[in-house]
């Protein structure tokens, strides 16, 4: 499965949580996966007569599944993809840009089928260490028959766990501006009027804007080679200490909600 896809949208609900026009808020934030709503709409992946099949991955991904490398177009992270079967509940992936190793992840399925686990090492958004963690999906609809146990419509359950280094943020508001950075590598410096800057250290999102709707709350627009990617509202709470990040996730069509502490 596309542990990036995963990856990728933490940062964009992590990257919000900085938006704020307010000195109060500068310092570091850190995102309490406990309080994580995942989105609603499934994951749906087909591994049969010898091909894995990533559905709702944008573009799609059609590869064989014969543990080789395999070229992919149009998606930002990575431009190849591996799958091994492992046996009939499990499998194996690699995903390469330019040669170099991005993602790497084990998916296995329960023995009752209803449950598929996963864990992972993804760098393809990080110029430091890589992300690491694991998690659970549940099973929405079964695969066609005589398909691999990974086959189906799954939906994102929890997290396990995740490393520090996709958990925190940390942000500065000067002037009329404000500054982003994370562990991860991203940053950027963007006006509060809307204005788009450019967004640095992610090869998936190339500007981003920040609007501030009121006091207590900011919106974010992230964009990829000027389309819309995600759409990201974040309200603080009175006594500023939590924020409420609420996503709409445009490429995927899903929305999602977490919650940062501030440190």
């Amino acid at each position: 499965m596309k542990k990036s896809t995963w990856f990728v949208l933490l940062l964009c609900m992590l990257t919000p949580g900085l938006a704020m026009a307010q000195s109060a808020f500068d310092g570091t934030w850190k995102v309490d996966m406990n309080t994580a709503q995942f989105p609603a709409k499934p994951d749906v992946y087909l591994i049969q007569d010898g091909m894995y099949h990533c559905k709702t991955c944008v573009p799609a991904v059609d590869v064989k599944a014969d543990g080789q490398d395999h070229k992919v177009g149009g998606h930002p992270y990575y431009d190849t993809v591996s799958i091994k079967l492992v046996d009939d509940r499990t499998y194996e992936e690699v995903d390469k840009k330019n040669g170099k190793v991005v993602t790497t992840s084990k998916t296995w399925v329960s023995a009752d089928g209803n449950t598929m686990m996963f864990e992972f090492s993804d760098s393809s958004a990080s110029s430091g260490a890589p992300v690491i963690g694991k998690g659970e999906e549940t099973r929405v609809e079964k695969g066609p028959a005589g398909s691999h146990a990974g086959s189906g419509s799954w939906r994102m359950s929890k997290m396990d766990s995740i490393s520090d280094n996709a958990m925190s943020i940390t942000f500065k508001v000067a002037g009329d501006s404000l500054s982003m950075s994370n562990p991860t590598g991203q940053s950027y410096t963007a006006k509060l009027d809307g204005t788009e800057a450019p967004y640095k250290g992610d090869p998936g999102t190339t500007s981003v804007s920040v609007k501030q709707v009121d006091k207590n709350i900011m919106e974010e627009t992230d964009k990829r080679d000027g389309k819309v990617i995600t759409v990201t509202r974040l309200t603080v709470s009175a006594d500023g200490k939590s924020m409420t990040i609420a996503f709409d996730d445009k490429l995927h069509g899903t929305t999602g909600k977490i919650t940062a502490q501030k440190q």
